[in-house]
């Protein structure tokens, strides 16, 4: 079970999952991939509750594509709510959608959905009926941030429709800096439509991620625990989307943190907050 740059590998709950050679990552490597976007992404997203509540078509952003276990679950876990869901899917390349699909059985997750991610991978897009839903799918290649800098010049090219909702699902800011620097999120928020409440959850709880999404316009919460995080964060454009909103505890704790300053350019660095920083940080509407 393994081809060029990945391999199945079986976690220790006996699940299944991909590793990347070249990233030395396992995708979900601790509780796997199914689980881990039912805690972070369908629960926390309220996706249940907030899809039979939507008129319209219901817009997710990917961001992440990777081996589509988060989509797949979205989509299996809602399919029996009437909807017509749009998912708008990112990545720099398809190889690892290509891998786990041609080891679908191995992976469990793309059992029933294997005709229309092998359309996607063929065809960038995929319109398919997903129980009580019809859903119109895309994939975009490229690089994220740069897409996104394009998506905000209006190039005709690159119009992407404001999310409701975003599965956030990068490398860590270790291994993939570029994805998690103050100018990209600040140009992500920028991006959505004040109109549509959005909410982005997200596996790190690292102070220096939470204050980079406050200062980039967000508002910020405390997220559920994955199963291997004991608490994750989530993100919104609206505070009522958050059950768990920071507040001034977390604030004393960026103020002795020596991770707390935003990335401004894609190398990780570790720095005490700024005191131009901290003013923005504090006069943020979540904390007045």
């Amino acid at each position: 079970m393994q081809s060029g740059e990945y391999k199945i590998v079986q976690l220790a709950n006996g699940t299944y999952s991909v590793h990347s050679f070249a990233e030395r990552e396992t995708f979900h490597p601790v509780i796997g991939p199914v689980a881990e976007a039912q805690a972070l992404y369908v629960r926390q997203l309220k996706l249940r509750e907030r899809l039979p509540r939507h008129s319209g078509e219901f817009v997710i952003w990917d961001v992440g594509l990777g081996a589509a276990a988060n989509v797949l679950t979205v989509l299996r876990e809602t399919n029996d709510i009437p909807a017509t869901v749009r998912i708008v899917s990112f990545d720099h390349k398809i190889a690892p959608l290509e891998f786990a699909v041609n080891h679908a059985e191995n992976l469990g997750y793309f059992a029933g959905y294997e005709t229309p991610v092998r359309t996607l991978i063929e065809s960038s897009r995929v319109v398919f009926t997903n129980g009580e839903q019809t859903v119109n799918w895309g994939f975009h290649l490229g690089d994220f941030p740069t897409l996104l800098t394009d998506s905000l010049s209006h190039s005709p090219t690159c119009s992407y429709p404001a999310p409701h909702a975003i599965l956030f699902d990068a490398f860590s800011p270790a291994k993939n800096p570029a994805m998690w620097t103050l100018p990209l999120f600040t140009n992500l928020f920028q991006i959505l439509d004040p109109t549509k409440p959005c909410a982005m959850p997200t596996y790190s709880r690292a102070t220096m991620l939470r204050v980079t999404l406050l200062l980039a316009g967000f508002f910020v919460g405390i997220g559920h625990a994955t199963g291997e995080k004991e608490e994750t964060t989530i993100a919104a454009n609206t505070l009522e989307l958050l059950d768990e909103p920071l507040g001034a505890k977390w604030l004393e704790r960026v103020r002795k943190s020596k991770s707390a300053e935003p990335m401004h350019q894609p190398a990780y660095e570790q720095k005490f907050i700024t005191a131009e920083s901290w003013e923005r940080l504090i006069n943020h509407p979540q904390f007045r």
